[in-house]
């Protein structure tokens, strides 16, 4: 199996983080050869001058936590995002428009993303601790018709995290897609990690990446 390290996005979105928690971030990112560190979008161009240099990747999230704001809003901070360093672009779907059942909007949400960066990773956070089954199973499938690389569990910043039921039917829905999966919120310790990567699971957004590789906690407080 491949490295645990290599599954991590190494996570700081907390409002309170300060420039020297992101450094700490990238530097650790470093030292333990994580995939890429995750960070609010006003901290690309600060992640990407620490990371210079180094293979770990630039993750930036957008429309961030609510996935409420409008499309151009998610379409801006995106192009910003992008053009300070980031490589991947980690989005949050407008959860409200799919429980409208507007579908068609959720679609053109994503797939405006999308088209300003078709050859950089996008993953589209669902936050399924909101949906049902069947908008789990329909939010996956607009993501993939939109040329999501992958669909997320969660934010982490709302009531539920990554649950292994919601992320068995997510991998029913993109097993015959090129679409993968990254679980995120919750996922502390490796023995959770690990159940989540046996699944099928790509990627593992977390702030605790540090204890799922060593079993020790960072010395940041986030």
């Amino acid at each position: 199996m491949t490295a645990l390290h290599s599954y991590i996005d190494h996570t700081l979105l907390k409002a309170t983080a300060t420039q020297e928690d992101i450094i700490t971030l990238c530097e650790e990112a470093k030292r333990f050869k994580f995939h890429a560190v995750c960070v609010n979008s006003g901290y690309v161009s600060l992640a990407y001058k620490q990371l210079q240099n180094s293979p770990v990747k630039v993750c930036s999230v957008v429309g961030f936590p609510l996935g409420a704001m409008s499309t151009a809003s998610k379409v801006a901070e995106a192009k910003d995002a992008l053009s300070n360093g980031a490589d991947e672009i980690d989005m949050v779907m407008q959860v409200g428009l799919l429980k409208s059942k507007d579908f068609d909007g959720v679609w053109k949400d994503i797939e405006a993303v999308k088209q300003v960066m078709p050859n950089k990773v996008l993953k589209v956070i669902l936050e399924t601790c909101y949906l049902e089954e069947l908008e789990i199973i329909k939010a996956c499938e607009l993501a993939i018709q939109c040329g999501a690389d992958f669909v997320k569990t969660s934010t982490g910043f709302g009531p539920g995290g990554a649950r292994i039921e919601d992320v068995k039917v997510m991998k029913r829905v993109v097993a015959s897609s090129g679409t993968k999966i990254k679980a995120s919120g919750g996922i502390r310790d490796a023995k959770t990690a690990l159940e989540f990567i046996n699944l099928g699971v790509e990627r593992i957004g977390t702030s605790s990446g540090i204890e799922i590789v060593t079993g020790k906690r960072s010395t940041s407080d986030y």
